[in-house]
């Protein structure tokens, strides 16, 4: 499984030391992705990550703000699985408004979607002319509960919907993945989509 590892900020040190996760991809596309960029790092009750998702300003679908319309917009997504069998898994998908749809599934694709987060994720995003930064927290507390968190490594999935038209409600969305999950079609509820988060 493809690896990245986390560190603890030393002191004197900036998110801008960070090591920067680069290799996202289109798995069902042709062409090359626009850059897609993920760095984490963590302190005693959070895993702060931040994601930059270059490209024309996003695309965002809003009507009522109901978190399903997030489904209708440009995103980036973390996956959280607690075994390969995936029984179950919990899903963000967040915009680059600070829209989050949260949920909890299971295989194959049976999702919960009154399910929220159960502690703050504090996301903040920042719209710029050639990119979107959302950045957020994750409870490690949380995590080990959950027992996503075990031995100091937990297993993700890092996506990116990438918005290309937006007409009304309806959004051609092209799928950016971390790991290749090795799906004819676009599909990222799968066991192979997930990689491992490494806090060293």
């Amino acid at each position: 499984m493809k690896q990245f590892v986390i560190y603890k900020l030393k002191e004197g040190e900036s998110r801008d030391d960070l090591t920067v996760l680069d290799d996202f991809f289109y798995p069902w596309e042709k062409e090359t992705s626009p850059k897609t960029l993920f760095s984490a790092f963590y302190d005693d009750a959070y895993i702060n990550f931040r994601f930059e998702a270059f490209g024309p300003k996003p695309k965002v679908f809003v009507a009522t703000n109901n978190k399903l319309e997030v489904t209708k917009s440009e995103r980036v997504e973390i996956f959280f699985r607690k075994n390969k069998e995936m029984t179950p898994y919990y899903c963000l998908e967040m915009d680059p408004n600070g829209r989050v749809l949260d949920y909890e599934a299971n295989t194959y694709r049976k999702f919960n979607r009154k399910w929220m987060w159960p502690t703050s994720l504090c996301i903040k995003t920042v719209i710029k002319e050639d990119r979107y930064i959302l950045e957020g927290k994750l409870s490690l507390s949380f995590l080990k509960e959950k027992e996503i968190l075990k031995e100091n490594q937990l297993e993700i999935g890092l996506y990116r919907g990438h918005c290309v038209e937006l007409v009304n409600d309806i959004a051609t969305i092209k799928w950016i993945s971390w790991v290749d999950p090795k799906t004819k079609k676009p599909d990222f509820h799968v066991a192979e989509s997930f990689g491992v988060l490494k806090l060293e």
